[in-house]
């Protein structure tokens, strides 16, 4: 076979592989020549070689013997003057080999200096691979410092299984929720736990952004081989907010076959991001079917609960910080109450309280939190409207909205009506009248003694009492 047939052979695999994975795998590949069935041919690296072994090399050969070549194997050797930058043979040199392969007698093995079979030892590829520079972790976010309650649990439970460093059982775990639920502490959790667990691991946690500059970087370099090696070399790969590559087209290429590849090998692969595979606007299709595929865990917004324990958990390590400071009873419940959006700005607001303290040298109570946390408390208002209050009761007693808000009066419906208007009255600013008006146009009066009934009812009826209270944290969390 000459090198003519090979250039014949290139331009059928660019129909039918397409440009991006012709450039990527069939440009770089360099014909040597064929001896006794086998086409040999030299390549970068021996994550290259392996890779166009599992991948391209039946249709290469299928291929080559339509061209009228007389194949029956390829043999991929790794060029290591190539590696390190060395020039490659004169063309008359090349010439020459060509014409050793194609003449009859005993095979030439290529020198030891130039060629790695691809059948070496795993230990011996692994030398050649290249270092995994993972994002630094925060040495806080261990599972040990993670508060579990029911908003988070189920996402608890599956990144400790995954920080098991067993076989996937689940590929991906797609983690997502707002700002400042856990995801992030979740991912590192992971990390850490397989760093102590499975040193023998490759993982590699990073954002998603830093995966976009990486490639970027490997693009201006023209060095896009290395990171190929690099990526589809790991035991776990992480990636934190993947809403980011997001319209990225290049990047969600990579990160579609990167993808690919991972799985097909049965590494594990583990994704947060701020919503849902499927909300992700300008994420390809192709990505978020392949998010889809493996576990997806909500991480849902803190309820009262939750937030009370990490509160104790932070304090708890302030006190040893800040020894001597005081904090009164009720402080941690209160801040728990009002400051409801996220989690950090619950645990800034406590490191603010006790750094405060410390200064002035007080002991914490609730005015002082007050005073010092106004600007946070004010921003954390959260406005609860009518509207909402009535759906929720509606859903909680599993009665239509329509017949709330409407004439009927039987007991089933005006039950769940008044204790409506109770939450109406209590946790808005709006006036009877306004709130009469919201209820099908009834009367002030009508409204104020719904109220009244479930003021004087609550004091009696204990489900009646855990009914309001599981309804005011549904609408204040």
């Amino acid at each position: 076979m000459t090198k003519e047939t090979w250039g014949q052979v290139r331009g059928e695999l660019l129909k039918s592989l397409g440009e991006n994975n012709f450039v990527t795998w069939i440009e770089p590949l360099k014909y040597s020549g064929l001896r006794d069935g086998v086409a040999r041919f030299s390549v970068p690296t021996s994550f290259f070689a392996t890779w166009i072994e599992r991948n391209f090399a039946d249709q290469i050969r299928k291929k080559l013997i339509l061209a009228g070549a007389e194949v029956e194997r390829l043999e991929f050797a790794v060029d290591t003057s190539a590696q390190s930058g060395a020039r490659t043979a004169p063309k008359a040199e090349a010439q020459a080999d060509d014409a050793r392969d194609d003449a009859p007698g005993p095979r030439a093995e290529a020198p030891k200096a130039v060629a790695e079979k691809v059948a070496a030892p795993a230990s011996v590829r692994a030398s050649d691979e290249p270092e995994v520079p993972s994002a630094p972790l925060d040495s806080r976010f261990t599972f040990d410092s993670f508060v579990v309650g029911k908003p988070n649990e189920l996402a608890h439970a599956a990144a400790r299984r995954v920080a098991e460093g067993g076989p996937a059982s689940f590929n991906p775990l797609f983690l997502y929720g707002g700002v400042g639920l856990g995801k992030t502490h979740l991912m590192h959790a992971i990390a850490h736990e397989l760093r102590v667990k499975r040193p023998d691991l490759r993982v590699l946690y990073l954002s998603a952004e830093q995966f976009m500059y990486r490639f970027v970087q490997a693009l201006r370099e023209r060095d896009i081989m290395t990171f190929k090696e690099m990526f589809r070399s790991v035991d776990m790969l992480m990636v934190d907010d993947v809403q980011f590559i997001a319209g990225k087209d290049s990047t969600q290429e990579e990160f579609f076959h990167t993808f690919n590849a991972l799985v097909d090998q049965n590494k594990q692969i583990v994704i947060s991001a701020d919503r849902a595979p499927g909300e992700i606007k300008d994420l390809e299709d192709r990505i978020k079917s392949r998010l889809q595929c493996g576990l997806i865990v909500d991480l849902h917004p803190t309820d009262y609960e939750l937030r009370l324990g990490i509160l104790q958990q932070k304090a708890e390590f302030y006190r040893g910080q800040y020894s001597g400071l005081q904090i009164a009873p009720g402080v941690l419940e209160f801040l728990a109450h009002r400051i409801t959006t996220n989690v950090r700005v619950l645990e800034g607001a406590l490191t603010r309280l006790f750094a405060f303290a410390s200064l002035v040298g007080r002991e914490i109570t609730l005015e002082l939190a007050q005073d010092c946390l106004s600007d946070i408390l004010r921003a954390s208002d959260r406005k609860v409207t009518i509207e909402e209050i009535q759906r929720k009761v509606a859903e909680h007693y599993n009665v239509r909205l329509s017949d709330m808000i409407g004439p009927k009066r039987v007991r089933t419906i005006a039950r769940p009506r008044q204790v409506a208007m109770y939450l109406s009255k209590n946790l808005t600013s709006r006036s009877l009248p306004d709130i009469g008006r919201r209820f099908g146009g009834r009367d002030h009066t009508t409204i104020m003694h719904g109220v009244k009934k479930i003021d004087e009812l609550r004091q009696t009826d204990s489900q009646l009492s855990d009914d309001l209270q599981l309804l005011r944290r549904l609408l204040e969390g």
